[in-house]
């Protein structure tokens, strides 16, 4: 991985930020706290960005390339949309990483350390920032439990037919 030091927060970083879909709509003072706690990762194809069952404090939003999303070993689902978010789970519940996230191909991404709260100036500009993220969180959770609906209804739809076709 290659890792550049923490952003600034200047007009070129953020004008690159309101470019990400999850972040088009937020003012800019938002914007400057991301920029603040977060980091450019460069990965390499097959290179690891999230390991399963860690604790870190970092999310990742995608700028470039692919990733690919393994549960116990299985691959379960491959993200190649810029702005898309990665650990975000682990930040909204605390819990260990429920998967594991791969490089395919090299993949550049913002990283942004949720732990570094300290480098805000305020409590103000601390609670504004966890505000951005769960309205980010929300949003992209909603939407991911909407197509992970969709594809269990499709599955239960193919067992049945199954069913039929053996019984």
């Amino acid at each position: 991985m290659i890792e550049s030091k923490f952003l600034q927060d200047n007009v070129q970083n953020i004008q690159k930020l309101m470019t990400l879909s999850p972040l088009k709509n937020f003012e800019t003072g938002s914007l400057k706290q991301l920029l603040r706690l977060s980091k450019i990762r460069e990965y390499g194809d097959g290179e690891m960005i999230i390991e399963e069952g860690e604790r870190d404090p970092w999310i990742y939003f995608l700028l470039s390339g692919k990733v690919r999303v393994e549960k116990n070993g299985v691959a379960i689902r491959r993200i190649d949309k810029v702005g898309e978010i990665l650990g975000e789970m682990r930040i909204l519940d605390g819990l260990s990483r429920s998967a594991s996230v791969y490089a395919e191909g090299k993949t550049l991404s913002l990283a942004v350390d949720t732990s570094a709260t300290d480098r805000l100036a305020s409590d103000d500009e601390r609670a504004n920032f966890l505000l951005l993220l769960y309205r980010i969180f929300s949003e992209f959770i909603s939407l991911r439990l909407r197509l992970t609906n969709e594809e269990l209804v499709k599955t239960k739809k193919e067992l049945e037919e199954l069913k039929q076709r053996q019984g």
